[in-house]
C-alpha cells in the first residue's frame, strides 16, 4: 500500500480560506462585476488544481486508538481530516472543535451562511450529516472501524446559523458488531435535535476497500 503523506499546513489553510469564501459568497450581496471576477479566479484556480495527481485518503489505525481518546479534530488533525461534513482539510465542511467530557465527545460547531436552508436556519440535512459524523467518535472509543447502519434523527427546534451549537456523542451499548450510539445538538441548554444510530463494526481491510470494488464484486457485506 502506498504511504500517503500527512496533510500539510498549507492544505489546511487553503481549505479554511475556501470555506470562508463560500460563506462570504452566500452571505453577501455584491455586483455582477465582482461576481465575474470571482468566477474567473475560481476557474483559473480549478485549472491549477486539476493538474495535480489524484489524492488517496489516509486511513487511521483504529486499533491503536483503543483505550485512548478518539481521533479528535484540533488545529491540525490528521486521520481522515479531509473527510466530508466536518473534515478540517475539506473546504466544503463545517468547522468544528472537539473535546472529551468523560466518555462523551463534545463537539462545537458554528454553521456558516453556506449551510443556510430556511432563513437563518441550518439545512436539516446538514444537521443530520453532522450528527452522523460525530457519532464516528464512538469508533475511536472502541478502537474499531465501522459505518452507520441506521440513523434516526428527531428535530426539535431550529438550528441557527452563525451560532455555536454543541453536539454531544456517547455509546449506549453494543451487541456483537452492532454499536449503539446517541448524539444530540444543543444551543446553550436548549435541545435542538437528537439522534440514535446503529454503527456496524467491520475489519480494517473492509473499511479501506474502495466502494466500487465492493459493489462491482457483488458483495453483500455492510457498506
Amino acid at each position: 500500500m502506498r504511504i500517503v503523506p500527512d496533510i500539510s499546513d498549507a492544505r489546511f489553510d487553503a481549505a479554511g480560506a475556501l470555506r470562508s469564501l463560500a460563506h462570504a459568497f452566500n452571505a453577501r450581496e455584491v455586483d455582477d462585476e465582482t461576481l465575474d471576477r470571482v468566477a474567473a479566479a475560481a476557474r483559473r484556480l480549478t485549472g491549477e488544481l486539476d493538474r495535480g495527481p489524484r489524492r488517496e485518503r489516509a486511513i487511521p489505525s483504529f486499533d491503536e486508538r483503543k483505550s485512548h481518546e478518539p481521533v479528535l479534530d484540533g488545529p491540525r488533525p490528521q486521520g481522515m481530516a479531509d473527510r466530508a461534513v466536518v473534515g478540517a482539510a475539506n473546504p466544503v465542511a463545517a468547522e468544528i472543535e472537539t473535546t472529551m467530557d468523560g466518555d462523551v465527545a463534545v463537539t462545537r460547531v458554528v454553521f456558516g451562511a453556506a449551510f443556510e436552508g430556511a432563513p437563518g436556519r441550518v439545512h436539516g440535512g446538514m444537521v443530520a450529516a453532522v450528527l452522523d459524523d460525530v457519532a464516528g467518535y464512538a469508533l475511536g472509543l472502541v478502537g474499531e472501524p465501522g459505518f452507520t447502519g441506521t440513523l434516526e434523527v428527531v428535530y426539535r427546534a431550529p438550528v441557527p446559523i452563525e451560532r455555536t451549537i454543541e453536539f454531544r456523542t456517547w455509546i449506549r451499548g453494543r451487541e456483537g458488531r452492532k454499536l449503539f450510539v446517541e448524539a444530540e445538538a444543543r444551543l446553550d441548554e436548549r435541545l435542538l435535535a437528537s439522534a440514535k444510530l446503529t454503527m456496524i463494526l467491520v475489519d480494517l481491510e473492509h473499511f479501506r476497500t474502495h466502494a466500487t470494488e465492493l459493489l462491482d464484486g457483488g458483495t453483500e457485506r455492510p457498506r
